[in-house]
């Protein structure tokens, strides 16, 4: 009986089905409105009407249901709990990594709620544990050199505002404001105001305004059309800011639920060329990003990741699967299905 030599093949590197899913094809879509949702920016000084205008804001995009609250004014949105007509839940927070921050936002997904406020954005910045503070923390790996810090808090600070930019939902976050004082020849210069958050970060957010301690509103970024230019004396927020906002955002577009693509991802009939497809659909979608608990380990993750995890997950099973052989005996042709030895490396 002769047998066949069995092939020999290298295994795949690791790192393969990886880069299909991190070096894609460049690929051009029909623009589309659909799927984008509401973001907004209100910053300002002490006492200028941030958190009552943002409330106002979330009410007005929620439509009615309940929304979420990340809260790290020491509750001061909670005072205005009857002041509303829609219900909100709160999360207090004490420590502001901006780790924890894509927590909360994954737990806020996790609770479906239709608009997540964070009240406000600034301690994640400058308060305990934010990303200064990472900053400053880090510097030790690198022979004191705080510079060389931003290493670590750079990325940090990134993919907290990559994951508040893909939340399954709209969003409103309140940045407290300051005055920006500049020594010139001895004397100081009024530079106007500076936000308390990474220099122009306002410019991420589709609407940015700025309040002042006369609460009166001006949009500084914008863009909804609507907007450009406007101020606002003492807004009302879901009828000024939201309503309108949502008329443009729905003109001509369809809504998308994300849970349909966390489904699909999941789903017992995926296969390694389907969850790569499904990838690139997200990417278009600008929402790789969107926070999410992981379906089965309840830890907090993101779509991408979750897709990435489950399509790298099948190619190694299907690496894995024994090959077979074809067996030729000497005299009748007999056909026999023998394992094929471990791929030569």
């Amino acid at each position: 009986m002769t047998q066949l030599p069995p092939p020999t093949r290298a295994a795949r590197p690791q790192n393969a089905a990886t880069n299909e899913y991190d070096d894609g094809p460049f690929t051009f879509r029909p623009a589309t409105k659909d799927g984008h949702t509401a973001s907004v920016a209100i910053q300002g000084p002490s006492g200028s009407g941030k958190t009552w205008t943002g409330l106002c804001v979330a009410s007005g995009l929620a439509e009615g249901r309940r929304f979420g609250v990340i809260d790290t004014e020491r509750g001061a949105a909670a005072l205005y709990v009857n002041d509303l007509s829609v219900a909100f839940d709160t999360l207090p927070m004490r420590r502001y990594d901006p780790r924890d921050l894509q927590k909360a936002l994954a737990a806020a997904a996790e609770r479906r709620y239709p608009v997540v406020m964070v009240d406000s954005l600034s301690h994640f910045w400058s308060g305990a544990d934010g990303t200064l503070d990472q900053v400053d923390h880090a510097k030790s790996k690198y022979g004191g050199n705080k510079f060389a810090g931003w290493k670590d808090g750079t990325p940090m600070q990134n993919a907290m505002i990559e994951a508040l930019m893909a939340y399954p939902g709209h969003v409103v976050v309140t940045m407290r404001s300051y005055t920006d004082w500049v020594l010139e020849k001895g004397q100081p210069v009024n530079k106007g105001t500076r936000v308390e958050q990474r220099r122009g970060i306002e410019f991420e957010f589709g609407v940015a305004a700025e309040m002042d301690a006369s609460n009166r509103l001006t949009f500084i970024k914008s863009r909804c059309p609507a907007f450009r230019g406007l101020v606002l004396n003492q807004p009302h927020g879901a009828r000024d800011i939201a309503k309108p906002y949502l008329d443009w955002l729905r003109d001509g577009a369809k809504e998308t639920d994300p849970s349909i693509w966390v489904a699909a991802a999941m789903s017992p009939e995926a296969t390694v060329d389907s969850l790569l497809a499904l990838y690139r659909d997200v990417e278009a979608a600008s929402a790789l990003a969107s926070p999410l608990m992981h379906p089965e380990t309840k830890h907090p993750t993101n779509l991408g990741d979750l897709i990435k995890e489950r399509g790298l997950a099948l190619t190694e099973l299907d690496a894995a699967a024994p090959e077979f052989d074809l067996v030729v005996g000497a005299g009748d042709v007999v056909e026999q299905t023998v394992p094929v030895p471990p791929y030569e490396v």
